[in-house]
């Protein structure tokens, strides 16, 4: 259990981490409330964009001065016009260990990322199955049914059973840390031989979690070519939703060669390629100048453990209050709930309610509001599409709060849910 003192303490050492980046620091108080951390965040991180730009001024679109030399923090650039050949130095998001090699590619989101990384497997197969799991992000179906036509679509079953067995067309496997509870874990228990590249989206597990690592190594065990993409203005930003930032990370065994139909060698330079067709290149401006040092990665591991923990226990008070009310508690990643209601919603009821309920708890004091994403240090709630279902819900992310305070706030939200499906309002 966290107490709020403790929390404002931790609090206050991500604020002297963020305001260290500054060249004029500014004159910060201890933080007293949440409000003052949320505020102080966000002050922090527009001014670090701020000067970024006036210190960069001469890193322009069209890169006219030879002269320029940008960087952000530990991150080093050289580009030319447009950003379209940027080439980046500095810490990786991952934790790699010494028997792979990695080409990292960065992008202006995550989406940018994995939409890159699959028009870009079309010049190098002519056909091929993609398997995704349930609960895989909504936007990503969507551009692989509306996009992307050489990959067929083929929506997955727990138990797996021979899902991933071999085929005779090229097979890849789209593993998502978005996916229900136990997804992951059947994959990992599977034979792996039948898949030809995995694509990993990362989105939803720290940087340097240990089931990024076991990932990592069953795709060695099988000889997978593998690919991690991200959005990083989640979980690597403490927060404060740093900026647009995604990246695809291309990783090689070095010990062995890659079992696999595809020509993997030219997926890497096929996907830098696309980026620059599409104009998704990555904006210095938005990587974030505080990653890689000892104090982030201490703050982000504390930040994602009180998420986590504070998510176990919006899981167990919501089964056992709201059972009925719950579209589902169990994603793999445990940052995020979603609720139903009693009749069905749509899309524009559930955007209501996710606003109505925010409304009314932050005006009886609760840091919560309405506001896509999550990772932030307030509970979010947004609408919520199932791909795999095709329902709608409300979605309620779990924030890095002092331990009471997330109980009572989770208390109040299964009280005002149940009150408002009790009466009809929502849905």
């Amino acid at each position: 259990m966290e107490t709020i003192q403790a929390y404002l303490e931790r609090k206050h050492e991500e604020l002297r981490l963020l305001n260290g980046c500054l060249r004029h620091r500014l004159d910060l108080a201890r933080p007293r409330s949440v409000d003052d951390v949320v505020t102080s965040k966000f002050q922090l991180t527009a001014a670090l964009r701020a000067e970024h730009e006036l210190h960069e001024w001469k890193a322009t679109e069209t890169a006219w001065s030879h002269t320029a030399a940008p960087a952000s923090g530990p991150f080093e650039f050289t580009y030319d016009y447009q950003r379209a050949d940027l080439t980046v130095r500095g810490p990786s998001f991952y934790e790699l260990d010494c028997g792979s090699a990695s080409t990292a590619i960065y992008t202006a989101s995550g989406m940018a990322a994995i939409s890159a990384v699959l028009l870009a497997s079309a010049q190098i197969v002519a056909k091929a199955d993609i398997l995704v799991l349930p609960g895989s992000y909504g936007e990503t179906q969507e551009l692989i049914r509306g996009l992307v036509p050489h990959l067929r679509l083929r929506a997955l079953d727990l138990p797996l059973r021979d899902a991933l067995a071999p085929a005779d067309s090229p097979r890849i496997l789209l593993l998502d840390s978005c996916s229900v509870a136990g997804a992951l874990e059947a994959v990992l228990r599977c034979d792996g031989s039948g898949v030809d590249l995995l694509i990993f989206d990362t989105t939803c597990f720290a940087g340097r979690s240990g089931r990024i690592r076991r990932v990592l190594s069953w795709a060695r065990r099988y000889g997978i070519p593998l690919v991690l993409v991200r959005s990083h203005n989640k979980l690597d930003s403490l927060g404060a939703e740093y900026g647009r930032l995604g990246s695809a990370v291309f990783v090689q065994d070095n010990e062995r060669e890659p079992r696999t139909k595809f020509p993997w060698p030219r997926l890497s330079a096929e996907t830098r390629n696309a980026v620059r067709l599409l104009g998704g290149a990555a904006l210095p401006a938005h990587f974030p100048p505080f990653v890689g040092s000892a104090a982030y990665l201490a703050l982000t591991k504390r930040r994602v453990a009180a998420i986590l923990r504070n998510g176990r226990h919006m899981v167990r008070h919501f089964a056992a209050n709201i059972p009925a009310l719950a579209a589902e508690l169990h994603f793999a990643h445990g940052l995020y709930v979603t609720l139903r209601g009693s009749r069905p919603l749509d899309e524009p009821s559930a955007r209501q309610a996710a606003e109505d309920m925010s409304n009314d708890l932050r005006a009886g004091g609760f840091p919560i509001r309405h506001a896509g994403s999550f990772g932030f240090d307030f509970a979010a709630t947004e609408w919520f599409h199932d791909a795999t279902t095709d329902q709608y819900s409300v979605r309620v992310a779990v924030s890095d709060l002092p331990t009471e305070l997330w109980g009572d706030l989770t208390a109040a939200i299964a009280r005002w849910w149940q009150a408002r499906q009790s009466t009809g309002d929502a849905g």
